[in-house]
C-alpha cells in the first residue's frame, strides 16, 4: 500500500511520530485553510467537509496512541463535523464511536441524555442528545471534536458523560484555537485535552501555532 504522507508511516519512535504529524498538519491548515470574517477557519478541503483520508487516519492512530492506556471503551463527538476524526480514532482504538445528535432529529427517540450548546459559528443554541442505549456507567468515555474554542461542544459532551455515569477519558481535538481560552479553562479543571494543532493566534489572516514541550 502506497501512503500519501510516507515520512509520517515511517517513524517508529512515537514522540518523532507526533511531532512529525504535528507538523505536517500545521502545514496542510497554512496551505489550504482559510481564515475568514468571525474567526472562522476554514479547513473544509481536507477535516470537516471534503475528508483527506490517508491524512486523516494518521490522526486517528496519532490519537488513539495519546489515549492507549486510558481504558477507552467508547468514543464521542457532536454531529456532524467531529464524526469523521471521532471515526478514525475510534477505528484505531477498536471501539465504538458514538455521536450526540441536535435534538429534534426524527430518528431520535425515547430515553436520552441532553444537554446545550452554544454556537458562535451559527449564533444560536441548540440541544444535543445521546440515547441511553449508547452510554453506561460502565463506559470509559473519550471526547473526539475537530475544533476546540470557547469549550462550548465539549462542555456539552461532558455533562453528557456526567450524566450517563460514565467516567471521562479525556478529549482528543483537531485544531484548537488556544488564544480562546477554552481548552487552557478545561485542562485547569483537571480534564486531560490533548490538541494536534494548537493555534495561538489568527491575528490579520496571520496564523501563530504554539508549541507544546
Amino acid at each position: 500500500m502506497t501512503y500519501k504522507y510516507p515520512a509520517i508511516y515511517n517513524y517508529r519512535v512515537f514522540y518523532f511520530k507526533k511531532v512529525i504529524l504535528v507538523e505536517a498538519l500545521e502545514q496542510k491548515i497554512l496551505r489550504e485553510a482559510d481564515v475568514l470574517p468571525g474567526d472562522i477557519l476554514k479547513v473544509g478541503s481536507f477535516l470537516n467537509q471534503q475528508i483527506d483520508t490517508d491524512f486523516m487516519t494518521e490522526m486517528g492512530a496519532e490519537g488513539a496512541r495519546l489515549y492507549k492506556d486510558a481504558g477507552v471503551t467508547k468514543v464521542l463527538t457532536v454531529e456532524a463535523s467531529g464524526i469523521a476524526i471521532a471515526f478514525a480514532v475510534a477505528e484505531k482504538l477498536h471501539v465504538p464511536m458514538v455521536f450526540a445528535k441536535k435534538y429534534g432529529a426524527v430518528n431520535v427517540s425515547g430515553d436520552v441524555y441532553k444537554a446545550s450548546v452554544y454556537s458562535f459559528t451559527h449564533k444560536k443554541t441548540f440541544d444535543i442528545v445521546v440515547s441511553r442505549n449508547y452510554l453506561t456507567p460502565d463506559d470509559v468515555v473519550l471526547i473526539c471534536d475537530d475544533f476546540l474554542a470557547k469549550g462550548n461542544a465539549l462542555n456539552g459532551l461532558i455533562k453528557i458523560v456526567e450524566e450517563s455515569g460514565a467516567r471521562l477519558a479525556g478529549a482528543l481535538i483537531a485544531i484548537e484555537k488556544g488564544y480562546q481560552g477554552g481548552g487552557d479553562l478545561l485542562r485547569s479543571e483537571g480534564v486531560r485535552v490533548e490538541s494536534l494543532a494548537l493555534i495561538d493566534s489568527m491575528e490579520n489572516g496571520n496564523i501563530v501555532f504554539r508549541r507544546e514541550d
